[in-house]
């Protein structure tokens, strides 16, 4: 028989997946298997539990044909279950390095019939807090029943820090209930009915505190489930222990506790319903007192029990009133000067926006649409071809381009534009109907109702980005990740190319939004061009029809000084043969605004201030580049790609990456300029095995483009039409 098996409910997870599955399969013990029930989850997480299943004979899928609910979906797996023990593991958390061998270990030693284990909680924002849970469990009895160690009945109520005897399950015929808060009907009966109980301290799981998408932070009247789960448990405790007056103090106990840290959540019940909640809360506390008494907790929580008791709900309002005012004053006493002089500074910086905040209180601009990209670089990218579309779908709305005093002259003509930093400028970012941008705007850009905010974003993501780089902080040139969200909190809609950066994105951005899994708009044109267009490009840039082109597009390397390349692009160039042209596109940070572009030398032509990279993408006949998310644009006229990697391993650790590039290239892969060398002088770019590798990369990210991504955005973005899928 399998010891373990590890049942995996699954619904709209897809941003934490891999992670959650790699985290069981990499263990080193291995007697276990993955029972996945996918709940009929509406994004790719099916997919995800598709391609892990084909690769891993441990993983099962157990596909529903309706949404049943937490509940429901562990019950489903558990019928599908064949270990001696079942362990329900969340698939937003994780796993701890060697979590399996431990508990294994400890089931042996023991022989319990529920292990209890440790955790950590990891927060959005990357960081680790370590409960009590860990310290508590390591001085617990080595086996016990919750009788005997009633401290146990404190520990989080959850099933996924429980390891259980499948048979135990089987016998009490102990099932998840519907609802939220359905772990609570489930632990404490069976810590009641449990005849060996044991702990294991050592952190098992890694508990994920989800920015958004989790109940914790949802308000909604559904909280009032919370009264039937402890109602079903008091039940179920009744009838499956011995002796179940010796816990009922103590359950009476945690159920306040429970009841009140709901309650004095703002994120979880609404305003309008606090008082009906604390009106559930003094009927309880009537209903299910122990009547032998109890030993009523101290500080504040002694307190709110003496107003559930009276049904007293101004004077629990005015504690909690007190207590956050407390609360304020201690963190404003902990702000350093450096922050407090930081604020200062942000104060007269408001000053300064004072046109913007008036312009705030006038009305928002209908027929407005504001683009812009690269940080106000010029009009271009995905705003670009959403800006064109929207010109001939929704020829009512007015588009202005915000741009860069040094970059007006590349304005295409009659293309109506502002300056940053003018009145003008302030007066659109106040009034825009809609706002559409490949980056964030500033900080202090405030989002109006009525308004849409559009993340077109500006690339597939290889490298990470947003939250998940935290885990890398070396790369990343922005550590303020609370004021990250803040911004992406302001998005309505986030534009992606595909599943992958869909998925990406859900977890790098963990943000209230609506996801647009279109293509990318700046690729229609490529997935439309014609054998015409690419030869007018080519003899706009003076190439002979003869010349075989090569379009070279590093990536930025942040640990590396400015004006430092990996290649030699003189030493290469050399080796290329008289009827090649190697265009050369530096990378934009590094491309000042002055820079002119296009400039020749010899065979090699700098194009890294050109303002239209479509053109190049044309123009060339292979393109060549690192890890620059170019090469998931260029795959879409499926021609030649090849990866000059002499860094990766440093790149993938320093900067981190959300797959293996090596192993899954869009073409050939050079590691040295040797192997570079001979890429180009063999033309193995051409041959068979790198048209397989780039079938197979077109396959993974460039499935949606198809022309009419633009489209698709406009028809829902500015026309507000729901496409067919979501009726």
């Amino acid at each position: 028989m399998t010891l373990l098996s590890v049942v995996l409910p699954v619904y709209k997870v897809q941003g934490y997946l891999r992670q959650c599955l790699d985290s069981l399969l990499e263990q080193v013990f291995t007697d276990f298997e993955i029972v996945a029930v996918d709940d009929c989850s509406p994004d790719n997480s099916g997919a995800i539990l598709a391609e892990y299943a084909a690769r891993d004979p441990r993983v099962r899928v157990v596909s529903l044909a309706e949404n049943v609910g937490l509940g429901r979906a562990r019950n489903v797996g558990l019928d599908h279950a064949v270990g001696e023990y079942v362990w329900f593991v969340d698939s937003d958390d994780w796993l701890a390095q060697g979590a399996l061998t431990a508990v294994a270990d400890r089931l042996a030693e023991t022989a319990a019939d529920v292990l209890v284990v440790g955790f950590d909680k990891v927060h959005w924002d990357g960081r680790v807090e370590v409960p009590r849970v860990g310290r508590v469990l390591a001085k617990a009895p080595e086996t016990f029943t919750a009788q005997q160690w009633p401290r146990i009945m404190n520990v989080l109520h959850v099933a996924w820090n429980k390891i259980v005897r499948r048979e135990l399950l089987l016998k009490l015929d102990l099932r998840f209930a519907e609802g939220w808060y359905e772990d609570v009907s489930f632990t404490f009966p069976l810590l009641a009915a449990a005849p060996r109980i044991s702990g294991l301290g050592r952190t098992c799981v890694h508990y994920r505190q989800r920015r958004t998408g989790a109940i914790t932070r949802t308000l909604d009247d559904r909280h009032f489930e919370i009264f039937d789960h402890w109602a079903h448990a008091m039940a179920l405790v009744d009838g499956y222990a011995d002796r179940a007056e010796q816990l009922r103090p103590v359950l009476f106990r945690r159920m306040m506790w429970h009841y009140f840290a709901v309650l004095s959540n703002t994120q979880r019940v609404r305003n309008v319903s606090r008082r009906r909640f604390f009106g559930r809360i003094t009927e309880d506390f009537h209903r299910y007192k122990p009547a032998v008494g109890y030993q009523r907790p101290p500080g504040t929580m002694g307190l709110r029990h003496t107003f559930a008791a009276s049904g007293s709900y101004f004077s629990f309002q005015a504690m909690q009133r007190a207590i956050a005012v407390v609360r304020t004053l201690r963190r404003v006493r902990r702000v350093p000067a450096v922050r407090a002089r930081r604020f200062a500074g942000r104060v007269r910086q408001a000053a300064y926006r004072a046109y913007y905040l008036l312009q705030l209180r006038l009305p928002v601009d209908q027929k407005l649409a504001l683009y812009a990209a690269y940080w106000y670089r010029g009009v271009s990218c995905n705003p670009a071809a959403i800006a064109g579309k929207a010109a001939e779908l929704a020829p009512g709305v007015r588009a202005v381009w915000v741009v860069n005093r040094s970059r007006v002259k590349s304005v295409p003509p009659g293309t109506e534009y502002v300056i940053t930093g003018t009145p003008a400028y302030f007066r659109a970012l106040a009034r825009a109907r809609w706002l559409v941008n490949n980056v964030n705007w500033p900080n202090w850009v405030r989002k109006r109702a009525g308004t849409t905010h559009v993340m077109t974003h500006h690339g597939t993501p290889l490298k990470m980005m947003g939250m998940d780089q935290a885990d890398h902080p070396a790369a990343a040139k922005d550590q303020d990740f609370h004021a990250q969200m803040r911004r992406a909190d302001r998005w309505d809609f986030s534009i992606t190319a595909n599943a992958h950066t869909t998925i990406a994105w859900e977890r790098a951005y963990p943000c209230r939004y609506e996801t647009l899994e279109v293509g990318y708009p700046r690729n229609d044109r490529l997935a439309c061009a014609t054998a015409e267009e690419t030869a007018e490009v080519r003899r706009k840039l003076g190439i002979a029809p003869h010349e075989r082109v090569i379009l070279y597009t590093p990536t930025h390397r942040e640990w590396l000084p400015a004006g430092r390349q990996v290649l030699d692009v003189d030493a290469f160039t050399d080796t290329l043969g008289p009827d090649t042209v190697l265009l050369v596109r530096a990378h934009y940070f590094g491309v000042a605004a002055d820079h002119k572009a296009p400039s020749r030398r010899g065979r090699i032509v700098d194009v890294s201030a050109y303002p239209v990279v479509e053109d190049l993408y044309l123009a060339a006949d292979v393109m060549m580049t690192d890890y620059s998310s170019a090469m998931f644009d260029f795959a879409v006229l499926d021609r030649p790609l090849v990866i000059f990697a002499p860094d990766w391993s440093a790149y993938r650790e320093v900067r981190g990456v959300y797959f293996d590039l090596m192993e899954l290239p869009p073409g050939e892969v050079a590691t040295t300029f040797g192997e570079l060398v001979e890429v180009f002088r063999g033309r193995a770019y051409e041959g068979t095995a790198a048209a397989e590798k780039r079938a197979r990369f077109r396959e993974r990210f460039c499935y949606l483009d198809d022309g009419m991504a633009a489209e698709r955005v406009v028809r829902r973005v500015l026309l507000g039409e729901i496409p067919h899928r979501q009726l």
